[in-house]
């Protein structure tokens, strides 16, 4: 069986934003064409951030996966852990702040930006 990696961004039960990967069988399709059972959305967004782009910590408001269409997108979490995105490559952003907690920038979140010498382009698929 063919399977996709799905890199999540999570927020885990401590608070604190984390990266785990989930297999998504693709199971379903032809032989040439695996496919993964349809997923629901609930629309997209093309976004376009120039050189220098920083966000300051944050949490996702609604889950959805991000593609990176061009540029490279590095996300941050606390203590120093970050990885970067490139064209091609994908994350699901699901670190939503925990049910009745006040946001704490020291705490909850994660901060992005744009690296390298080309704007960032990206697609976000509410689902």
């Amino acid at each position: 069986m063919r399977q996709f990696t799905k890199v999540v961004l999570f927020t885990d039960t401590d608070g604190f934003a984390r990266f785990r990967e989930e297999i998504v069988p693709l199971d379903q399709g032809k032989p040439e064409s695996a496919l993964s059972a349809l997923m629901p959305s609930d629309g997209f967004q093309l976004r376009t951030s120039p050189v220098g782009f920083r966000s300051t910590f944050h949490c996702t408001t609604d889950p959805q996966w991000v593609f990176i269409l061009g540029g490279q997108m590095e996300i941050g979490l606390q203590g120093g852990v970050s990885r970067v995105f490139k064209p091609g490559e994908h994350f699901y952003s699901a670190d939503l702040l925990p049910a009745g907690a006040t946001f704490d920038a020291a705490r909850h979140g994660h901060w992005s930006r744009q690296v390298g010498p080309d704007p960032l382009v990206t697609l976000f698929v509410r689902g």
